[in-house]
């Protein structure tokens, strides 16, 4: 179904609602990204079968994996890119707190 995509549209507007900040919104797409990453690992190394079938079909593998479920062709290529300039502007943010904080 369609949960996936609409719990993630509902904290994105919640979070542009509340926050009104762009650096809110890149942070997070970047923490929901790390958790479904590491809801991966865990669901891959833990030798759990149970567990990892739950997680298997409840929780998509990464951001990416939710735009490729949801989009195909050209849609997916921009919303890839998207994803990306995201993913660099997360970087940036990061590496500029660490320098201002040393």
């Amino acid at each position: 179904m369609y949960w996936d995509l609409i719990v993630l549209l509902l904290l994105v507007v919640a979070v542009v609602l509340f926050f009104k900040r762009f650096s809110s919104f890149v942070y997070l797409i970047a923490i929901i990204d790390i958790f479904l990453r590491l809801l991966t690992f865990v669901s891959n190394n833990l030798g759990v079968p149970e567990l990892s079938s739950l997680i298997d079909k409840y929780f998509p593998t990464s951001m990416m994996g939710i735009i490729n479920r949801y989009s195909n062709g050209i849609i997916n290529t921009v919303l890839m890119w998207c994803l990306f300039v995201i993913y660099c502007i997360f970087l940036f943010y990061i590496t500029r707190t660490f320098w201002k904080r040393k």
